[in-house]
């Protein structure tokens, strides 16, 4: 499967909670024929009993119900909630459970987030179902119609019928009993041009490569939006490039009650240089920045994937990347207000850091290094 450009599309920005939760509820409670969920984080809590009665109500209407979770992610998830939902007939699936006869391969992780409804309409993003991104997260998703969501239903299903996706009853790694969800027709939606780019840690790295063109033929501007920074070295040597060429280059980056700070200080060892190019780097402060979005000129990608090793090295990635000007507009209004909430960092204060930063950040930044060097 290969990623191709699709006109006829429409794409809706949802920030914040507020405005993707609603709406994912709303659509599981309007499925007529099937739903299809692949998520890193399922977890127990208020957020959960809200999803899990939907779609337990959903299958009580007869609706196809396929929830795919990854084993990591999910691992807080009790039996007693999967029970629960395989007993109301939802079929369960867990990717990459942990074995001893293939231990080597925990380390990679289904890392998408995509709910599908009746084939018709996707959301991405990178949510989760858990509490954290109620409040206490700022996420963003986006709700898809038209000719990608056949695309984002391919890629369910390649991964559905995988031989890493487990059924939680049988522990069976393959079975055949369940048809795959066949996209619906193709039909026009709107006139947004997108399509669905996707990664398969080593394998396949369709998301890095398109990121990379995008910023080394950026004009204008570049802004991107990530919580867990520690970019490969050729981005980073693209970002300083384009920097200096006169583009308007932003990083929007985690700063409070960041969930792995040890992620945190590991890239910003690469500040220095960063911003001795002019690249300019925010800090989100009124929580934990969760989103995974970016916007180059006119183009736009909203995912799971983040900007760092472990994403681009191990895990299963998935973006939308929209191609038009009104969604672009709308997502840099969605930056400027972010900006507007951030403490900017300088180069001079980040000169003048403390010994203890700088040994975080050679501590952590020596971790990282040897985690890419695993394969």
């Amino acid at each position: 499967m290969r990623e191709q450009w699709h006109d006829g599309n429409h794409f809706s920005l949802l920030p914040t909670a507020d405005c993707f939760v609603p709406a994912l509820l709303d659509a599981i409670d309007h499925a007529k024929a099937s739903i299809l969920i692949e998520l890193y984080i399922v977890e127990d809590g208020d957020m959960g009993e809200r999803f899990f009665e939907a779609l337990i109500r959903a299958c009580a209407r007869g609706v196809d119900v396929r929830l795919l979770i990854d084993a990591c992610g999910s691992w807080s998830l009790s039996d007693e909630s999967k029970q629960r939902l395989v007993d109301a007939n939802i079929s369960l699936r867990e990717f990459n459970v942990l074995s001893l006869r293939h231990l080597g391969r925990f380390i990679s992780r289904d890392h998408r987030k995509l709910v599908i409804i009746d084939g018709h309409t996707a959301f991405t993003g990178g949510f989760g179902i858990s509490d954290q991104f109620l409040g206490s997260w700022f996420e963003v998703a986006i709700r898809i119609t038209g000719p990608c969501v056949d695309d984002w239903i391919g890629l369910f299903n390649r991964v559905w019928r995988s031989r890493k996706a487990q059924d939680f009853v049988t522990g069976a790694r393959r079975r055949g009993d369940t048809p795959e969800i066949a996209p619906n027709p193709m039909r026009c939606e709107g006139h947004m041009v997108g399509r669905v780019v996707w990664g398969q840690g080593y394998h396949y790295q369709a998301i890095r490569r398109s990121l990379q063109h995008q910023v080394s033929t950026a004009q204008t501007r570049i802004w991107i939006c990530t919580p867990y920074f520690v970019p490969t070295r050729t981005l980073r040597r693209q970002l300083r490039r384009a920097a200096r060429r006169g583009v308007d280059v932003r990083l929007l980056l985690a700063a409070r009650d960041h969930d792995h700070p040890s992620v945190r200080y590991a890239g910003q060892r690469f500040f220095t240089r960063l911003l001795r190019s002019n690249v300019r780097i925010f800090e989100f402060q009124p929580r934990f920045i969760h989103a995974k979005f970016s916007l180059c000129d006119g183009w736009a990608t909203i995912g799971s994937c983040n900007f760092d090793h472990w994403s681009l090295q191990w895990n299963l990635e998935a973006n939308q990347e929209i191609d038009d000007p009104d969604f672009a507009t709308e997502l840099g209004e969605l930056f400027e207000r972010c900006f507007d909430q951030c403490h900017e960092i300088s180069a001079v204060h980040w000169a003048s850091r403390s010994r203890r930063q700088r040994l975080r950040e050679w501590v952590y930044g020596m971790m990282d290094a040897l985690i890419t060097r695993l394969r």
